[in-house]
């Protein structure tokens, strides 16, 4: 492509959508790239509590902030890709993107917003059985497990929120946690603790799952005993649901090569998003950082597309 934008945003969660409604704003010409839909996790979520702002005399999903979130976007004029990138080139001052077709995507600056995806559960057999029992997505698959029995493994605010979440659809939901006390908020613990359908494996991981093509058993190892639990389905059902919980992965390893400095797979940066290559930033749940919510992603998206605005400002 013959153009060289300002800015190019790679990724349209919450970081790059604030990026890119920054962006616009500040009049850079800019092009926001995702492969898939807006929102990253979020767009997932069944339900957000603690974004400042949301609406609160209407439940808020992550699929309706992400709607106004890109809305916000457009309305700056902000320039859309559906693209997969393949390479990333960002040490020269033309950084540039080709994707999975040939095209070439070249920018002043770059902002890196690409986000995490979920961690496998661990077990024995587990990519048999994706989609086939196995799941990470409470609000894609739960109505699959109406009236069933599902187990949840995780600890943290999103295991738990989601656990609750599915205890709409299915008879019961087990909570498999590897210690014997959540690491969820104590607000979040306390409506889980009144949920009736929502009970506790403690001390507890997954070792194994197994089934003729569904999943209909599982081996649960107690971390502290060594004792093996053998799960298996409702002959009535004849299979249990599954989801996983239990943190993210950041989704950097196309920027492998790049050049950028890394710390166990996500990228160092400064506090205004800085990365260890000039005009390049990143921002949201793929950076280094203390807490990966929508709220800091969002920010991180607002300061990373202000300094390449003064980047770009000092280029001219």
């Amino acid at each position: 492509m013959e153009m060289i934008y300002d800015l190019i945003i790679l990724g349209a969660g919450p970081a790059g959508l604030a990026a890119g409604l920054y962006g616009g704003r500040y009049r850079l010409n800019t092009l926001l790239i995702e492969r898939g839909q807006d929102g990253g996790q979020i767009a997932i979520t069944s339900e957000i509590e603690n974004y400042p702002g949301q609406m609160v005399d209407q439940e808020e999903s992550g699929a309706t902030l992400t709607a106004r979130m890109t809305r916000q976007a457009e309305k700056f004029g902000v320039h859309r890709a559906g693209a997969t990138i393949a390479r990333a080139e960002l040490s020269g001052p033309v950084k540039r993107l080709t994707d999975t077709r040939g095209n070439v995507y070249e920018g002043k600056t770059v902002i890196l917003a690409t986000g995490a995806h979920p961690r496998p559960i661990g077990c024995k057999n587990e990519r048999e059985f994706l989609g086939k029992g196995i799941s990470f997505c409470a609000t894609c698959d739960a109505n699959f497990y109406e009236g069933m029995e599902v187990f949840v493994v995780g600890g943290g605010d999103s295991a738990v929120e989601e656990a609750m979440y599915l205890t709409k659809f299915a008879r019961k939901v087990t909570v498999i946690h590897r210690r014997d006390q959540l690491r969820a908020a104590v607000s979040i613990q306390e409506k889980a603790f009144r949920n009736e359908k929502l009970h506790f494996m403690w001390d507890s991981v997954v070792d194994e799952v197994s089934g003729d093509g569904i999943l209909d058993r599982m081996v649960v190892r107690n971390v502290k005993t060594g004792e093996l639990t053998e799960v298996l389905a409702d002959p009535e059902d004849g299979m249990f649901g599954l989801f996983g919980f239990i943190g993210y992965l950041p989704n950097t390893e196309l920027f492998a090569d790049a050049g950028l400095e890394m710390e166990n797979g996500y990228i160092r940066t400064d506090e205004d998003m800085q990365t260890n290559l000039p005009g390049v930033y990143a921002a949201g749940d793929l950076r280094v950082k203390s807490l990966r919510q929508v709220v800091t992603a969002a920010a991180d998206g607002a300061i990373a597309a202000s300094r390449a605005e003064r980047y770009v400002s000092e280029l001219e």
